[in-house]
């Protein structure tokens, strides 16, 4: 398993704002476990801080047709043009760290990821004692926004397939594919720069962008050949886009497993995307089991840790594992269904659907799992007493991820009250209140 990182000592650098032209100074610190990316405004009173998540996402009113860079703040207190720093945390896999700025954009440096990786690898990157958290899409996802468009697919990695298309002569279509690594980041990505067509330029600044770029830190694109400047890739138009597209998509504030198709994307479609993702999330992870349940730092358990503590082997074990724990009060355990599961090959096997009693079963165990993880129940048994007001909701079917949610009403030492509820695709499926007498073995 992958551990979270921060950086191992502080690092500064300082340089102009693309769009702003302002000066800044930037300061990275290291930051603890699960604490994720926070920008620090030190310039302001209070030293207000604004965390890294689409909660801080900030679009101005109104809104531009084509924003050309990511921020984040409130109406008050902004950070401008985070993508290419955000980039450069996401493709060398930092999860936590602390940046102290004292303006309100990100210096522009050379218009890429470039400088910011420099620095960040300077200070060192550091393991930290917790494992990462990734969230795997599982299933599809599309967006789109006039010709732009991007698709999800679920993956075992993170790969990223971008076609660019513009109608001119050199930024004809562009097609790139990566895995996203550390080293591939480094080398196929991070020194891609910023660009812009010739004739935009006058425009971007009459609407206040662009107001500290110059033909270094941003590639113009003329009629023939990019203005006194040279490209450091053949592709390197596309290889930014990918660059602004993973920057967007790490404000989901945990890296993410998936094959991303986009096309012609931008910031706009990047961030409707990176909220569609955090959607399927809330339903997959965290919505389905209520809005008190926040994965990190709860206690997790394994299927073998699951059966240290229950008797039930398979293929009555309807416990894959436990995302949540809080020994005596409350626990979230997850069951995958397969069409290989005994139970549906004789259960209406021609339209198969979970025997309710089992879904119940299921609740059970996880209620099982909550009273018996108590060191004094340890080696115990918990036996029905009592189910009441059981409802069943909705069929659940092979290919469902049954979310079990277990809270305690009353655990004594010999008897135990709990309320459970089965959740699929984060909607109620069955619910029940269940009594259990606790015995020893």
């Amino acid at each position: 398993m992958d551990k979270q990182k921060t950086i191992e000592r502080e690092i500064g650098l300082e340089g102009i704002g693309l769009h702003t032209g302002n000066l800044v100074k930037v300061r990275f610190k290291p930051a603890a476990v699960d604490c994720g990316i926070n920008f620090i405004r030190i310039d302001l009173p209070d030293r207000p801080v604004i965390k890294a998540s689409l909660n801080s996402l900030f679009v101005p009113s109104p809104a531009p047709t084509s924003p050309r860079r990511t921020t984040i703040g409130d109406d008050k207190v902004q950070i401008y043009t985070i993508e290419h720093l955000m980039a450069t945390l996401a493709g060398l896999g930092i999860d936590n760290i602390d940046i102290e700025i004292d303006n309100n954009e990100l210096p522009g440096l050379d218009g890429s990821s470039l400088n910011f990786l420099e620095a960040l690898l300077k200070a060192g990157i550091k393991e930290q004692d917790r494992e990462r958290k990734y969230f795997m899409v599982k299933e599809p996802i599309f967006v789109e926004e006039d010709s732009a468009s991007i698709a999800v697919f679920p993956a075992s990695v993170l790969k990223i397939s971008y076609t660019l298309s513009y109608d001119h002569p050199l930024l004809k279509a562009q097609v790139l594919q990566l895995n996203i690594t550390p080293s591939v980041f480094q080398k196929e990505l991070a020194s891609a720069r910023t660009f812009c067509l010739e004739e935009e330029v006058e425009v971007l600044k009459r609407q206040g962008f662009g107001r500290g770029a110059n033909y270094d830190n941003t590639l113009v694109v003329g009629k023939s050949a990019v203005i006194k400047n040279k490209l450091r890739y053949e592709d390197e138009f596309v290889r930014h886009k990918i660059l602004d597209l993973l920057g967007d998509l790490y404000l989901l504030g945990q890296p993410i497993r998936a094959h991303i198709i986009a096309i012609k994307s931008g910031h706009s479609v990047n961030l409707k995307l990176t909220q569609k993702i955090n959607e399927q999330r809330k339903r997959y992870v965290l919505g389905g089991v209520g809005s008190h349940y926040h994965v990190t730092g709860e206690k997790e358990l394994d299927v073998q840790e699951v059966k240290k503590i229950l008797p039930h082997r398979e293929p009555f074990l309807f416990v894959d594992k436990i995302v949540s724990l809080e020994v005596g009060k409350r626990a979230v355990g997850i069951k995958n269904l397969t069409k290989d599961d005994y139970f549906f090959k004789g259960h209406f096997p021609k339209r198969p659907i979970m025997p309710g009693v089992l879904i119940i079963e299921a609740m059970a165990q996880v209620g099982g799992v909550m009273m018996l993880a108590a060191e004094e129940n340890r080696g115990k048994l918990a036996f029905f007493m009592a189910i009441d007001n059981a409802k069943f909701r909705k069929t659940v079917v092979p290919g469902d991820q049954l979310v079990l949610e277990v809270e305690a009403v009353k655990v004594k030492s010999k008897i135990g009250q709990v309320q459970g509820k089965a959740f699929v695709d984060g909607k109620l499926v069955a619910e029940a209140n269940l009594m259990f007498a606790l015995v020893d073995s």
